[in-house]
């Protein structure tokens, strides 16, 4: 059973062309959500005027690349944070940020490697291990992918972010009777998003429970989104039902990167 993004718009609660955080940028706000301050191109200008006025301000790469990041021009943030991260070789911080932004891009491998150097078995960071899960997950290591999670839960315990990309790593292992039983988890704790939410949706629809996945998706989305939505989660059942020969093909939809 292939799991597939027909969901992807209801698990998005803001929209990564025009939305995004230009504030300070630091580890502790690596795995959080972006706020919802609108980033316009006049703010990139402003930023990246200033920015090649100095780059050798940490900060001001940061908030450059994450405006460039709010603005889908995420190439461009790639360049801008290799180019700090190669002059700031050790600063954790920086290769987080890189790390995130070459898996956004889809240079995983790269992406891997950098997260792995942005903290140390001596003091992990959950945000960094969430961010190495999503990786992992997108290059099929589902396994390895899983240790990560669990790992960061360790330190952040039942945060729903890590719980739903634990939820949808064991979906897309085709493990689900965990994936459920970990998504509402993820739903049943207190700062759970509407996004969080939709994953459990998704994975509902997977073990073909589409009523109740349906009641989900219209708590957070319009009528119109929920409709749209409950089509998708009716042909998903469908699609499960078929011969794998017959089947349509269909897109997998992996864990999410933490936002910062």
């Amino acid at each position: 059973m292939a799991l597939i993004g027909l969901l992807a718009s209801a698990c998005q609660s803001r929209s990564p062309e025009t939305t995004g955080s230009i504030g300070g940028f630091s580890l502790k706000n690596f795995g959080r959500s972006p706020s919802r301050d609108v980033v316009t191109r006049r703010d990139v200008d402003a930023l990246g005027e200033k920015y090649n006025a100095d780059q050798s301000d940490v900060g001001l790469a940061l908030r450059y690349a994450q405006a460039l990041r709010a603005t889908n021009q995420k190439t461009q943030a790639v360049a801008v944070l290799q180019q700090t991260a190669l002059r700031n070789a050790k600063n954790p911080v920086v290769l987080a940020a890189y790390g995130k932004a070459l898996a956004e891009v889809g240079r995983l491998n790269e992406a891997a490697e950098v997260l792995q150097n942005a903290h140390t078995p001596a003091r992990p960071d959950w945000r960094v291990l969430s961010a190495q899960g999503a990786v992992a997950d997108q290059l099929g290591d589902h396994v390895r992918a899983q240790g990560f999670y669990e790992a960061a839960l360790k330190i952040q315990p039942n945060d729903p972010a890590i719980l739903s990309n634990l939820g949808l790593s064991y979906a897309l292992a085709k493990q689900l009777d965990q994936a459920e039983a970990v998504m509402r988890n993820a739903v049943a704790q207190p700062r759970a998003d509407a996004r969080v939410r939709q994953n459990l949706a998704l994975v509902l629809g997977l073990r073909g429970k589409v009523a109740e996945a349906e009641e989900l998706t219209r708590r957070d989305l319009t009528p119109e989104e929920a409709a749209a939505n409950a089509a998708s989660l009716r042909a998903m059942t469908a699609q499960a039902g078929q011969p794998k020969a017959q089947r349509p093909s269909a897109r997998s939809r992996a864990p999410e990167l933490p936002r910062g």
